[in-house]
């Protein structure tokens, strides 16, 4: 059904000429066009994009001496760090595809995503090493990388830092040592980008059984220049080896929020997620912007850095905005210099928009995508008349959006009326790691049938009504209830449980359960709170059990949530 795209963003071209290079290729270009502009700057450490490039060369060149061959996948366990940003572009140099390891996840949880994407080299951190140290004997793991944070610092300071060098763990290897043994000699490898993968990245669903999102390397580039172009305008003009911008006649690159090679960001989203490795990493390396990495949220020193860096760009997920407006220094910080807030993963609160744009002179641009469509789909056009509070804005480049009947999804909704939002557009990802049924479930016929619910205006903004698969979003990531679910249904006294979202403006969705109890079984709630949390990452955690005699449910058996989600939002917790 065709619609009125009436405030699609000026300067923006509705089609764009995406080169046919693998995502390394992002700072490559970068390297070549602003060779000595920071790249990133991390605790004191500044990195330029020359010496990201060559440093991601030399990583490349040291996996492939261990072995490490085209297709094999490579496990990154890391916060932010300049470590992560070389490892992720040095492994995609190597012809490697890249397995994305949130820090967060529990014993199982890695042991799981190991040994379903068959990772043979896992790169860790120090400090984190215990946990994923238990379960990698158990996996095909060949080789592991361990990176400290104290690398970081210079030697003469580094007296005066919290975090000293520890040595490796026994039968692992050093990272900063394989960057100094390694010359920049890349291996040659030839990509089909858009057969070969770049990304498996795992996500959760109905099942309660992660599946692995891959993403290819055309994929990935063709999500960072749909948003870099979006919000910096034009087309993409590449030219020898080098991501430019053609632009319309009149067309400034001041008309727009974002410009190449100017830009200050500050970056705290996690880049092992699908938001942050590819709108938090390689789309902001693209456009040039400066990274000021942060491996953690601290409201206090995030603000700090505004003014410390004259930051021009921040973004995320609005419960990282919430601590940063009621922190004390938030009045007295100088945010003038913020030409553009990014927001994401969850609804913003009206109070806190109108907070945020009386203090920003810039726009606040809020979108959404899930990562089976690499990064994002749509967004709200970036200038202030152009947002409309409560909707993620308009399908972005070549991308076309539907909402079809959630029933059976072959009709296609009108405007004002709810239905299952289905994506179409050259970043849908190639499907899920060896799982063809649930691949065939979710793309059919070139659509990507997200499992949210959702419906557009008489402009073609989509507005986000509920989500099909009952998915919690706290703190900006996913967490998905029947995984959670899965956990409390193994302790030996109970029936069956049903988790539930409370919404908290600062959090976003706190889990609840609702357990029902084997007949003349006994177990306290704390108990099998203590149980479950045991075996869960500590984003997953649920914070409130209930035990009930029975949970409520239709005639047909099904469990009805919305009543105890209505039950959950009177808990205090």
């Amino acid at each position: 059904m065709e619609k009125n795209f009436k405030s699609w963003p000026k300067g923006v071209f509705r089609n764009l000429a995406y080169p046919e290079v693998p995502i390394q290729q992002i700072v490559r270009s970068a390297a070549l066009q602003w060779p000595w502009r920071n790249a990133i700057i991390f605790g004191g450490m500044e990195i330029t994009f020359q010496e990201l490039d060559v440093l991601s060369d030399r990583f490349a060149t040291a996996l492939a001496a261990m072995g490490v061959k085209k297709g094999d996948r490579v496990g990154i366990h890391l916060p932010n760090s300049p470590q992560f940003a070389i490892a992720y572009f040095g492994l995609l140099k190597a012809g490697a595809i890249f397995v994305p390891m949130s820090p967060l996840l529990a014993e199982r949880e890695i042991e799981f995503e190991l040994n379903d994407a068959e990772v043979e080299t896992f790169i860790g951190l120090d400090m984190l090493f215990g946990v994923p140290q238990q379960v990698i004997p158990n996996s095909p793991v060949k080789r592991t990388i361990i990176v400290s944070l104290a690398d970081c610092y210079p030697a003469v300071s580094a007296p005066a830092k919290m975090l000293q060098k520890q040595p490796p763990p026994q039968g692992t290897i050093d990272f900063a040592s394989l960057l100094a043994e390694y010359p920049a000699e890349p291996p040659e490898i030839k990509f089909d980008v858009r057969e070969d993968l770049a990304h498996i990245a795992y996500t959760g669903g109905t099942t309660g059984t992660p599946k692995g999102v891959m993403i290819t390397h055309y994929n990935g580039v063709v999500n960072c220049c749909q948003f870099a172009y979006w919000f910096g305008g034009g087309d993409v003009d590449y030219q020898d080896g080098k991501f430019m911008v053609r632009r319309e006649e009149g067309d400034r690159p001041e008309d727009h929020p974002v410009g190449q090679g100017t830009e200050i960001s500050l970056i705290v989203v996690p880049w092992f997620h699908a938001m942050g490795v590819i709108g938090y990493l390689s789309m902001q390396l693209l456009g040039g912007n400066t990274l000021v990495v942060f491996p953690r949220f601290d409201p206090t020193e995030y603000l700090q850095a505004i003014p410390k860096y004259r930051a021009t760009v921040f973004g995320g997920a609005p419960q990282l905005f919430v601590p940063l407006v009621e922190n004390p220094l938030f009045e007295e910080t100088d945010l003038s210099e913020i030409r553009m807030v990014a927001s994401g993963a969850a609804p913003i609160p009206h109070h806190l928009l109108e907070t945020l744009t009386e203090k920003i002179p810039g726009v606040i641009c809020e979108a959404y995508g899930l990562s089976e469509c690499t990064m994002g789909c749509c967004a709200n056009p970036p200038t202030r008349d152009g947002f409309r509070l409560g909707s993620v804005g308009l399908p972005m480049q070549d991308t076309e959006i539907r909402i079809m009947e959630s029933e059976k999804g072959e009709e296609e909704m009108p405007a004002g009326e709810i239905g299952e939002i289905c994506v179409k557009g050259p970043q849908v990802m190639k499907g899920y790691w060896n799982k063809p049924e649930e691949t065939a479930e979710v793309l059919r016929g070139g659509w990507l049938y997200t499992g949210d619910i959702g419906k557009y205006d008489e402009d073609g903004y989509i507005y986000i009504v509920d989500r099909k698969k009952d998915m919690l979003i706290y703190k900006g990531y996913n967490v998905y209830p029947r995984d959670l679910e899965e956990v409390v249904n193994a302790h030996p006294a109970v029936a069956q449980s049903a988790v539930v979202g409370k919404y908290d403006e600062r959090a976003g969705d706190i889990p609840v359960a609702f357990v029902e109890l084997k007949p003349g079984a006994q177990a306290s709630e704390d108990e099998l709170l203590e149980y479950a949390n045991s075996k869960l990452a500590a984003y997953k955690k649920i914070r409130l059990i209930r035990v009930v005699e029975a949970l409520p449910a239709s005639g047909a058996g099904k469990i009805l949530r919305r009543e105890l989600r209505d039950q959950a939002q009177d808990f205090e917790i």
